[in-house]
């Protein structure tokens, strides 16, 4: 993702957050590095409680090296931490992680471009997953934008 598309999503996902009752903001989020974080981190400046769903064990391990400090600034910033069990790090844990956020929310605010998941568990199936739940999907992104 660009800086330029970077500075859009984040600016979508603040304007988002903000239109949202801090008094009753409780965001979800696995915290990975991107939009997963930047949600994070627009709910907590907007007065919100965070909780963290942890996919796998290695989850943290996975993530990129430079990554690492947000996510355990984050980490140290939930109110909740909810785990899968499972070990590794892979896109079955990232999908029983996602079906764990959307059995929490009332809400997926999912940063999509509406093309197909680059593997099992991406965004496309998480909004999949949220609309066989019966639970609504706001998706935000930039007009014109590519995710590539």
């Amino acid at each position: 993702m660009s800086r330029e598309v970077e500075r859009q999503v984040r600016q979508l996902l603040d304007e988002t957050v903000r239109s949202i009752d801090a008094a009753a903001l409780v965001g979800l989020s696995c915290i990975a590095d991107g939009p997963d974080a930047w949600f994070a981190e627009a709910v907590l400046a907007h007065g919100g409680r965070l909780e963290v769903v942890v996919p796998a064990k290695q989850f943290r391990e996975s993530l990129p090296e430079d990554h690492w400090a947000v996510y355990d600034e984050l980490m140290r910033l939930a109110v909740e931490v909810h785990h899968t069990g499972m070990t590794v790090s892979d896109s079955e844990a990232y999908m029983a992680g996602s079906e764990i956020l959307i059995g929490l929310a009332d809400e997926l605010i999912a940063v999509w471009d509406g093309k197909p998941a680059w593997g099992y568990g991406g965004t496309a199936d998480v909004v999949a997953c949220a609309e066989r739940n019966g639970v609504p999907v706001r998706v935000l992104w930039p007009e014109g934008a590519s995710r590539s």
